[in-house]
Order: C-alpha cells, then sequence, then structure tokens
C-alpha cells in the first residue's frame, strides 16, 4: 500500500491550539492493583503536573509545536506552579483562566508493575472551561492551523470550539478520552480523530482485537465525517485510516515503566510533526518515538521528551 502523503488540509504551518484539562497528578507505584477491599502498599509516591489536555499541550510545546492552551487552573498555589512550569514547556498560557475558589484538578493514579495505570479525577477548576470562555477565544481559535482537544472538558464546549474551529478553517483533531459516546453532531466537525481501542469500541461499538477490527473501526468513523482516523493500539502500533485506506504503522519496542502519559506525548509529538507538513507516516513515527522515550520515564509531564531526545532516539533508530 502506498505511503500516505496526504497533508490533511491543514493551514499552512502555523499555530496549534489546545483545549483541555489541568490536573495535580498525585501517583502511588503498586506491585499489583488492589482488589475491592484490599490495602496495599506502594513503592513509591509523587505528585507530578499532568492532565490530558496539559500533557498533550506540553508534549507539542516540547518537540516544537508554536502552542496556545485554552484551560482553567484554581486560584491556589498549585494552579500558580502548573502555569509557571506551561511557560517553561514553551506554551503560551494567557489563555488560561484562574477560576477564583476553586482548586485545580486533581487525578489518583495507581501504577501496577507492567506499567499499566488506573485513574481516577476530580474536575476542579477543569469544569469551569465553560461555552463562554471558549468563545472569548474565539479569534486564537479561528487563526490557528489546527485544534487539538480531548474530553477531560465540558464536551459542551469541545462541540463550541469544534464549530469554531471548522468555520474557520481550522483543522479539528480530537482525542476522545476518557472513553464515552459522542454525538454525531460533533463527530461530524472532526477532521483526525485518535482513540485508543476501548475508545474506538465505545464510539463505534466494534470491539478491536485485530487489525481487521480496527479497520472496521475506522471506516464506522469514516462514515460519520471523519478523513483521518488513527487508532492507538498500545505496543502494536497505531492503525491509520485516511479515507477508508488504512494500513497499521508499528511502534518501537522498549521497556515500558510507567504508560501514564504515552497517549498524551504520541498527540502532542504527532501534531507538531503534521503542522511541519510531514506526511503521514513520518509524523506517526515521529509520534511513536516520543511516546516510546516517555514510557521508560514516570510520571506525565516528568516523561514528556524534547525535540533533541525525539531526534536523537529516531536517529539511533536508524
Amino acid at each position: 500500500m502506498a505511503y500516505f502523503t496526504d497533508k490533511l488540509n491543514m493551514k499552512t504551518a502555523g499555530k496549534l491550539v489546545v483545549l483541555g484539562s489541568i490536573n495535580a497528578d498525585h501517583i502511588l507505584n503498586l506491585e499489583a492493583f488492589p482488589t475491592p477491599g484490599e490495602t496495599v502498599t506502594g513503592q513509591h509516591y509523587q505528585v507530578a503536573f499532568g492532565g490530558k489536555g496539559a500533557n498533550q499541550a506540553v508534549a507539542a510545546g516540547r518537540s516544537g509545536a508554536d502552542i496556545a492552551f485554552i484551560a482553567c487552573t484554581g486560584d491556589d498555589d498549585t494552579g500558580e506552579r502548573v502555569r509557571k512550569q506551561l511557560e517553561t514547556d514553551r506554551i503560551d498560557t494567557a489563555p488560561v483562566s484562574v477560576i477564583a475558589g476553586e482548586a485545580t484538578g486533581v487525578a489518583l493514579i495507581f501504577v501496577n508493575g507492567e506499567g499499566e495505570n488506573v485513574i481516577g479525577i476530580h474536575a476542579g477548576a477543569n469544569a469551569a472551561l465553560s461555552v463562554a470562555r471558549v468563545e472569548a477565544q474565539h479569534d486564537l481559535i479561528a487563526q490557528a492551523s489546527a485544534l487539538l482537544m480531548q474530553l477531560e472538558s465540558p464536551v459542551e464546549s469541545v462541540l463550541a470550539a469544534a464549530r469554531i474551529a471548522r468555520q474557520n478553517n481550522t483543522t479539528v483533531v480530537l482525542n476522545p478520552a476518557p472513553a464515552r459516546a459522542l454525538s454525531d453532531a460533533l463527530l461530524a466537525l472532526v477532521d483526525i480523530i485518535t482513540p485508543n481501542e476501548t475508545e474506538a469500541e465505545k464510539l463505534t461499538g466494534i470491539q478491536v482485537s485485530s487489525d481487521e477490527d480496527a479497520a472496521r473501526a475506522a471506516q464506522a468513523l469514516h462514515a460519520k465525517g471523519i478523513g483521518t482516523v488513527i487508532i492507538t493500539l498500545g505496543r502494536r502500533g497505531v492503525w491509520a485510516s485516511v479515507n477508508g485506506e488504512g494500513k497499521r504503522i508499528p511502534g518501537f519496542n522498549v521497556k515500558a515503566v510507567d504508560t501514564i502519559a504515552a497517549g498524551d506525548t504520541f498527540n502532542g509529538a504527532l501534531m507538531t510533526a503534521l503542522l511541519e507538513a510531514k506526511p503521514l507516516d513520518e509524523a506517526i513515527r515521529f509520534a511513536h518515538a516520543a511516546a516510546a522515550i516517555a514510557v521508560t520515564r514516570k510520571g506525565a509531564q516528568p516523561s514528556v521528551p524534547w525535540r533533541k531526545e525525539i531526534d536523537d532516539f529516531l536517529h539511533q533508530q536508524g
């Protein structure tokens, strides 16, 4: 099958806008996840900055994108520290709102001995990312080349942002995580979607256990109006399908110690590469490299690599 060379109809390489969540991650490493009623002792505890939106913004910023971030923090010390950290990661934080009387979002994360994780979140200030706050950033979204979103923000705000983007020829990219059902009205506004197997099943009703399943799920998403479908398959790489033409693109084989931000790192790096007008195959390989580095490190944002690290990794792979 020919390599994908579609530039996905993006505007000339320019600004990326990420709309999404900011959390403080409380992470405990365990040998195995506890069963109901069981207490287990962890080996390592840390607090690190996370949230799917912030993780993806950081991944894009560190890998070289020109990026602005629409989000909300509380008016607490955590929020202040998060905003300062994001600025060091080359992110324009002017669109980040500080919500009076509200706490910054929190994620409670267990990581087992295989590097897998289970996560519970409290939205906190993330719930204040309202339609009105999105509309206040109309010009930013309208002038961007691409808009990247997830589902830890109110879905009505995601829909509002997608509508602004579509009306102004800004490419709409949706990482539909955490998994949930979405309206056809929202999906019809999406140009590129990046679900994992669980999220793809939630959106299509098709269990993704093989390449053939992934191809069928991709076709179901194409039928909803989405031109580019990239289903992430963990260690097996991704199934990438453009207008019905699909194939699996393998990832890199590394020893994972923590997969918390793997998908987020993939998404942020993917957008950087696409905005640099790389062909889709090459952009996915760049994103695979970034994610491969991330899973060899602990934590969410602490694991996200910088551009030089990604380029060096790719050079070593040949």
